[in-house]
């Protein structure tokens, strides 16, 4: 079976940088310039369990506490200042308004706070243990959010209610205002409180992930997050909105002035929130895809990562794990490419990727290089093995960087000889000039740096058959005519001249003038099973080995 010896300059190349790709990928950690959660707040993937439980915690309470403040701050703006009449201050009990209502934010807020800590924890503890997570931590996982958003909405609830009975109980006209304004406020906290979880758990999720995908229900999907952010955002204000003007219709308790300032405020609320609520989301839905742009980009710099960490539960976590699916058959891809080249030549790999290879073959004009070593039988019997396949190794090396360089393929190593091709399956303008050229570079390279390995270099040139040969299971791409078997001659009688290097007065002619400049034509010789004589040439300067 034909090889291909790569430790040519490029195949080199491609070799140590398909490498470094699989040296890199083992290591599971974001770039410098790309987060891997999508932002710098949830640190990165190598960050220790403790370290990354602290910062979960801290930006979590941080949140849900910051978004329900400014809920309560809503409320209070709705039913002091957007419904004036009646006022919770001067026509309700102080110690309702300043007293009971304040003490319950107080504490409700303390709770939450608590809660969201303890029950972070208690989901979270299989990602402390640093311990693989099952089907039941993936879902406890996914579940928190959710329940987040339920605790939000019960505080709310149970806020809705208190404020509701105690200033209804003083005034029927304060019922509606409570209900729906602390109710409203609720809703769009705990939606904000769930967006926000998600985004704060998102670390964890992603370990979660590596158990398999999230249960449907508990992934509402793009879809489902964006009716939910319109549902709170847009139709429920709008809601509200409506209810306040049957309200006043019914009770007409308001002048036409403060009912405008009430729709006003409230319009505004809803601005306000629905922009937040949509910020958020668009966030949530855009960083992934960022995520995903960012790797793209690497790939088609050649950096073949798939380290690229799936944080989502959404169909966009689906594309980032179908994006780490696909980097892995290019990386495969890769791999096998760069074996396949090198077993077969990398110009032969390349032409039947870009087409299917069948057997058969078509005229070209080649040429070629013959390379034997002389007196290898001595140096294996001489030599330990281990010895003799280093020396080989460093043989070959010289030849293929060599061939390589001159754009040639290194079509056959048959023991201790190879084979070299200019003019297939790559066309090249003048191969001759190729082969000549590397046969000299050979030579010279081959007294300095292997000078235990002398070996005979014989170049032709002329028509030959090249193509694949074998059968449909199995066949080989290589050249048959003439000027392989003149080049093994000329290769067999070089071994006994000087410089080791023969080429036919053929190949010497069809060069360039500069190329000639480096030979000189010699006697004409009786090649073995040839009838006919030809001249050979040999360089102006022959290699010879240092002193």
């Amino acid at each position: 079976m034909p090889t291909k010896g790569s430790p040519g300059k490029t195949s080199r190349t491609t070799a140590q940088r398909v490498g470094r790709v699989l040296e890199r990928v083992t290591h599971q950690s974001g770039r410098p310039d790309t987060p891997a959660y999508g932002s710098w707040l949830l640190g990165r993937v190598n960050e220790s369990q403790h370290r990354r439980r602290v910062r979960i915690q801290v930006i979590l309470t941080t949140l849900i506490v910051v978004a329900n403040l400014i809920g309560i701050g809503v409320a209070i703006l709705l039913v002091t200042v957007a419904i004036p009449e009646p006022s919770v201050f001067e026509d309700a009990p102080l110690w309702i308004s300043t007293v009971a209502v304040p003490i319950y934010i107080v504490l409700a807020v303390a709770f939450g706070a608590y809660w969201i800590t303890r029950q972070t924890v208690l989901s979270l503890r299989w990602a402390i243990e640093e311990r693989k997570p099952d089907r039941n931590d993936s879902r406890n996982t996914f579940l928190a959010p959710w329940r987040v958003a339920v605790v939000d909405l019960i505080l709310w609830g149970v806020g809705a209610v208190l404020t509701t009975t105690l200033f209804g109980m003083v005034n029927h006209l304060f019922i509606p205002r409570f209900l729906l304004s602390v109710s409203f406020c609720g809703l769009l906290v705990a939606t904000g409180s769930y967006l926000l979880a998600e985004f704060a758990l998102r670390p964890v999720a992603a370990q979660a992930l590596e158990a398999g995908p999230p249960p449907r229900r508990l992934a509402p999907g793009i879809m489902g997050r964006t009716m939910m952010v319109w549902l709170m955002g847009s139709g429920v204000p709008v809601v509200g909105i409506a209810l306040l003007a049957f309200f006043e219709i019914v009770l007409r308790n308001l002048t036409q002035t403060q009912f405008a300032v009430g729709v006003l405020i409230i319009s505004t609320v809803t601005l306000i929130f629905g922009f937040i609520l949509m910020l958020i989301l668009a966030w949530l839905t855009a960083t992934p895809v960022r995520v995903v742009r960012a790797a793209l980009k690497r790939v088609e710099q050649g950096d073949l990562r798939g380290d690229l960490v799936a944080f989502d539960g959404t169909e966009l976590g689906e594309l980032q794990r179908g994006f780490n699916a696909m980097v892995d058959g290019l990386r495969e891809r890769e791999r096998l490419r760069d074996l396949f080249g090198r077993h077969v030549g990398r110009e032969v790999a390349l032409a039947a990727e870009k087409e299917k290879p069948k057997l058969g073959g078509e005229e070209r004009h080649v040429a070629v290089v013959f390379i034997d070593i002389e007196g290898s039988t001595k140096m294996v019997t001489k030599r330990p093995p281990a010895e003799v396949v280093e020396v080989l190794n460093r043989f070959f090396a010289v030849v293929v960087e060599e061939v390589d360089r001159q754009r040639g393929l290194v079509n056959k190593f048959e023991g201790d000889a190879s084979l070299a091709i200019f003019g297939a399956p790559n066309s090249l303008e003048n191969p001759e000039d190729h082969a000549l050229a590397a046969a000299r570079a050979i030579a010279k390279r081959l007294v300095e740096e292997v000078p235990e390995c002398p070996a005979g270099i014989g170049v032709a040139a002329g028509e030959v058959v090249a193509g694949n040969v074998g059968s449909k299971e199995r066949f080989e791409y290589t050249v048959i005519g003439e000027p392989v078997n003149e080049a093994a001659r000329l290769c067999e009688l070089a071994k006994s001249k000087p410089g080791k290097l023969l080429a036919s007065e053929q190949v010497v002619e069809g060069a360039s003038e500069s190329e000639r400049a480096h030979w000189s034509l010699g006697r004409y010789v009786k090649l073995r099973g040839y009838d006919q004589r030809i001249r050979t040439a040999s360089p102006v300067e022959p290699a010879k080995p240092a002193k």
